[in-house]
C-alpha cells in the first residue's frame, strides 16, 4: 500500500517511507529518516533528521523527533533516534538525538509516551514503558522494560529506573529507582513493592514474597547496604527477579532512596 501523504507535507528525497504510512498536514520529514510500515504521523510532526521508526509507530500532532542533542559538547556528529514497533508517541513530545556517548537515543517497542514528554540525548527506554504527561527526562536516563512514570516527573541525568518500577506523579527523580518498587516525592522516597503491578503481570506469590523480604532488608531495617546484601544472599531464594533486584542495588551509581 502506497503512503498517504498530505499535499502540505515536506519530505526530504533521502527519506524512506514504508507501506501504508500516513503523513498528516504540514509534517516535515528530514534527511536520513526511515519510517516503517503502517506508521502514522500526525499534523505538524517533525522528524528532523536521522530518525528510524519501526513498523506501526504513531507520532502525535506537533511532536519533534531527531532534533540536535542539547549538549554543549555536541559538534554535529552523526547520531540517531530509534523507536520500536507499535510505540505510541502523543502530542508535542520531543525526543533528541544522542551524543557520541552512545550514538543512539532509543525507545523500545509498545511504549506509550504521553503528551509533552521530553526525552533528552542518550536516553534509553525499554519495551512496554509508560511515561505520562509532561515528564521530562534529562540526558543519559535509562528506563527498564515495563516501568511506569506518572505525570510531571523530573528525571535527573544518568538516573536508571528499574523494571516494573512505578514512579508517582510530580516526583523529582534524582536517584536510581530499584526494580519492582514504588517511589514518589520531592525528595524521593520508596513506598514498598509495586504489588498491584506485579500481580497484574502474573508474578507468583513466592516471587512477590521474596521481593518483599529483600525490600525489607534494604529499606525497612537497621542494616547498612553491605549487611543487607549479605543477608539477602544467604537467606533469600535466588529467583531471577530477586537476583535482578540485588544486582541493581549493588551496581547503582547514583544510589537509591533510603
Amino acid at each position: 500500500m502506497k503512503p498517504a501523504i498530505h499535499p502540505t507535507a515536506l519530505i526530504d528525497p533521502s527519506a524512506e517511507l514504508g507501506s501504508g504510512v500516513t503523513v498528516g498536514p504540514f509534517a516535515i520529514i528530514g534527511p536520513n529518516v526511515i519510517v516503517g510500515d503502517r506508521c502514522r504521523l500526525g499534523p505538524r510532526v517533525t522528524l528532523q533528521r536521522n530518525v528510524r521508526l519501526a513498523d506501526g509507530v504513531l507520532v502525535g500532532d506537533g511532536s519533534i523527533l531527531g532534533g540536535d542533542p542539547q549538549d554543549l559538547k555536541y559538534r554535529g556528529e552523526e547520531t540517531w533516534v530509534e523507536v520500536g514497533e507499535d510505540t505510541i508517541i502523543r502530542e508535542y513530545t520531543t525526543i533528541n538525538r544522542a551524543t557520541t556517548a552512545t550514538f543512539k537515543t532509543t525507545v523500545g517497542a509498545r511504549c506509550f509516551i504521553m503528551t509533552y514528554v521530553h526525552l533528552a540525548h542518550d536516553c534509553h527506554i525499554g519495551d512496554d514503558v509508560v511515561i505520562a504527561n509532561a515528564t521530562q527526562c534529562a540526558g543519559h536516563v535509562t528506563i527498564h522494560e515495563r516501568a511506569i512514570l506518572s505525570g510531571l516527573n523530573a528525571v535527573h541525568q544518568f538516573v536508571t529506573i528499574g523494571t516494573y518500577a512505578f514512579v508517582g506523579g510530580g516526583s523529582r527523580v534524582n536517584q536510581d529507582i530499584p526494580p519492582y518498587v514504588k517511589a514518589v516525592g520531592n525528595p524521593m522516597e520508596l513506598y514498598g513493592l509495586n504489588s498491584i503491578g506485579l500481580q497484574r503481570a502474573g508474578f507468583s506469590g513466592e516471587t512477590v514474597a521474596a521481593l518483599k523480604r529483600a525490600y525489607r532488608l534494604f529499606f525497612n531495617s537497621d542494616l547498612n547496604l553491605s549487611q543487607a546484601m549479605e543477608r539477602a544472599r544467604t537467606e533469600l531464594t535466588p529467583f531471577p527477579e530477586v537476583e535482578r533486584f540485588l544486582a541493581f542495588v549493588e551496581s547503582s551509581e547514583r544510589g537509591v532512596p533510603a
